[in-house]
Parts: structure tokens; sequence; C-alpha cells
């Protein structure tokens, strides 16, 4: 084991790649997989003072323990890097060349459109076997039948099971890194021992959310079960791990190490979506002061991602949870990119996304601030659904001639006004999120949220 060269800072995250028992009162024992964080770094590099989630603090070994790094941004991950995508019988046979009994390949079936084929070289040539879709499940020979490529590919990786040989090594598509190995090698991998999950609380773009346990505290976690939202899934987990902010929902990690399950961890946030905490609760328990705090929470978690070139493209109260001590945060990434990013529309809610969005697919943070607008319109009418009394397909042109929502009752004018800033038809009109923040403080400050 290396002694570890450069010093972290404090706040650093880091991952233990191997067990460790107290030698002295002042260490702290771990085992690995546990996620801790840097408090202080010591004259001696090979120890750092850490504390676990639990809060207890000590001394680790530095050469115990790996920094968790965000995977970089622009790297194309897949779960299936095997995966060609519409390529002919031709060129998955160049693609397998030179013969190497076991490198194999999926394409999509250019014979049967809707079916795949699995190319395998072996003993000299290439064996191209149709995957059918059968009753929704996936087959090559009618008698094991699977949820998808991923536990198909699983399956004859571990058993060649009629074909000419087992799966031995995937021919990479240009371009693409395995996302198993890279969320392994940025110690965002978690061990799908450590978790227990309890009962389901929702539904989201992947599949169900669920309340978990993971080493003893409460998690949620996404559950990915095919192969048409595996990529999507890779994609929000990518993003996520880039991201810090105390109002952002923060990813604890993921489990990918059973292709046939795939699970995205964060924090649990006890009181749910923002939305329906507004319309449960109502004008009779939440006042002034707690409206504006929530908005003030999401300004800052959208500065945060302003000022790391991040865009939302999904800002909602919707996508905003509550956490048990009442902090809003900022969720729900998957439709999350680099500004430079490009984005199809056909996803957006037509209701949150600014024009310019929507008519000319250009995303900016000035449009995640329009969208901003829209939520603080949602927070101060307690969750009703924004434009009121107007068919959806005239929302857009009529806010293209300069319509604009009225105040919701009690707003505070001032808020009001803010609102209309971030509804500017020229995005360069619109205020930074670092400006709305501090106008959302200066009505704190002044108490003028009455």
């Amino acid at each position: 084991m290396s002694v570890v060269q450069t010093p972290w800072q404090a706040g650093t995250e880091c991952v233990a790649n191997y067990d460790f028992q107290r030698r002295t009162d002042q260490d702290l024992a771990f085992t690995k997989g546990e996620v801790l964080t840097i408090v202080a770094v010591t004259r001696d590099p090979n120890w750092y003072k850490a504390k676990n989630k639990g809060g207890q603090v000590g001394f680790i070994p530095a050469n115990y323990v790996q920094k968790r790094e965000g995977v970089k941004a622009g790297t194309k991950l897949s779960l299936m890097p095997w995966f060609h995508g519409k390529i002919t019988r031709e060129q998955a046979e160049r693609l397998l060349y030179p013969p190497e009994t076991g490198l194999f390949l999926v394409r999509e079936s250019t014979n049967y459109p809707g079916d795949y084929t699995l190319c395998v070289s072996c003993e000299g040539k290439v064996e191209h076997y149709r995957i059918i879709y059968k009753s929704g499940k996936l087959t090559i020979d009618e008698e094991a039948y699977f949820d998808n490529l991923m536990q198909l590919v699983e399956h004859y990786t571990n058993d060649a099971d009629g074909l000419c040989t087992s799966l031995m090594k995937p021919k990479l598509m240009e371009g693409t890194v395995a996302a198993q190995e890279e969320f392994f090698r940025s110690g965002w991998a978690l061990k799908m021992k450590d978790l227990t999950l309890l009962q389901t609380i929702g539904r989201g773009e992947f599949g169900d959310v669920m309340l978990g346990e993971y080493r003893g505290s409460k998690v949620a976690v996404k559950c990915i079960k095919n192969d048409a939202t595996a990529q999507a899934f890779v994609a929000e987990a990518l993003v996520m791990t880039q991201l810090r902010h105390k109002n952002l929902v923060q990813l604890l990690g993921v489990i990918v190490e059973d292709r046939s399950s795939l699970f995205i961890v964060t924090e649990f946030m006890a009181k749910g979506s923002l939305v329906d905490y507004l319309r449960s609760r109502g004008r009779s328990v939440l006042g002034g002061e707690c409206l504006l705090k929530f908005s003030l929470d999401v300004s800052e978690g959208m500065e945060y991602l302003e000022g790391n070139n991040f865009v939302h493209r999904d800002l909602a109260a919707r996508n905003v949870l509550v956490s048990e001590d009442n902090i809003a945060k900022v969720s729900d990434f998957g439709l999350t990119k680099e500004a430079s990013a490009t984005q199809d529309t056909s996803k957006l809610p037509v209701k949150w996304t600014s024009p310019e969005a929507l008519r000319e697919k250009n995303f900016s943070t000035k449009s995640d601030v329009w969208s901003f607008g829209i939520l603080l319109w949602e927070i101060y009418s307690f969750g009703r659904v924004p434009y009121p009394r107007i068919a959806l397909k005239d929302v857009v042109p009529r806010v293209e001639r300069g319509y604009k929502m009225d105040a919701p009752d009690g707003c505070p004018a001032i808020v009001y006004e803010l609102m209309k800033q971030c509804w500017h038809l020229d995005p360069n009109q619109r205020p930074s999120f670092m400006k709305l923040r501090e106008q959302l403080e200066h009505i704190k400050d002044n108490e003028l949220y009455q």
C-alpha cells in the first residue's frame, strides 16, 4: 500500500477500501465501503482526522481509504458498452476481427426490427444469435427468459448454455466507458449487502422509488429495471457525483454489482415533494416566513448549479424535496446537463419551460430562472398548477405575446416583482440566481414577507 502524496482538504469525502480496527483510543474504526469525511490534515501524511456518518471523529490511515471523485464531465458512461445499436451483420464481423473466442457485442437486428442480435466470435468465425421478444421478455432459445439485455449478457457470461461459447470479453463501443468500472474507480459504488429495501414511497422516471436503510441510516432508493431507462439512470448518477450543496439532494452512491438490479441511493427527504407539502399544509399552517425560506433554499441550490455551469432544465415544485427539518433541496437531475449540451424538448413540461427553450431548444441558466419564477408562483399559491383556467395549447402563444400570471392571493408585491423579472421574454434581461438569492435575503432581513 502506498503513501498518499497530496494532502486532501477538510471536507473531502473518501470511501474505505479495507476494514480498520482501532489501535488507540484516538483512532476511528471503520469497515470496507464506509464513507468518511476528512476533518483535518495531520502533520503525518499517512494519517487523517476524519468523521463517520454517525458523527464520531478519530484518526484514520490514509492508505486504507480512497478519495471520492466526481465522474469527469463529458465521460460517456454506459451500462451496456457492448451494445452497438443499428449496425449490420458485416459491420459486426469487422468489429470482432481479429477472431478471439468469447469476444462479443450486441446490435439491433437489421432483418427483424425491434429484435436484437448477439454476435460472438468462436473458433475463428462469428456466430449471430437472434434475441427475440416474447411476452415482454427477451430470449434466444425460448427456454431461458430475461427482463433486459444486461440480464441476458450476465447469464451467458456465466454459462454458455447452448451458445458456441460463453461470453468472455465485450467489444466496447468506441468512446464509451463501462459505468460499473467507473463508479467503482471513483468511489461511488455501494454494496447491495449493506442495503435493505423497506417500502415503495413513490414512482419516478426510472421506476419505483423506495425507502431503504443503508448501514443504519434511512435512504431513498431509485430502482431501475429495464434497458430503456438504464442509460438515463447513468446520466443522472453521473451528474450527481459532481454536485455537493446543502440545498441539492445528495447522492450517497450507486449499486451496479448485479446488472439485473440497478439503484441510485440518495439521502432520504422525509417530508416528500414541495408541491405535495404546500398542498397538504396550506395557508393555515405555512406563513410568509416559511414560504420565503423555501424560496431562498431553492435559489441557493440553483446558484450553486449556475456557478458550476449546470442547467437543471426541469425545475418545478414537484422536483424539490423537503427534509425532516424543513430544508428544501432541488432533486431529479435526470435532465440536468452542462450548459453547452443540447436537449430533446419532447419530455419538457410546457408550463414550466421558457419560451426560447421550447421554441429553439435554447437552454441556459436563464431558462432555469424562468422556471424558478414559475416555482415561486407555485410556492405562493400553495401548490396550484400554473396558468389556471388556460388550456395547455394556449399557454405558449399567450406567453409569447407577453402574458404573465397574476400574483397569487396574499403574495407580497415585492415577491411578485421577482416572479415578473424571471418571466422577461428576453433571457438576457432576467436576473441571475445570485441576484435572486440576494434579493430574497434582502426581503428576509427586512421582514418584507408579510
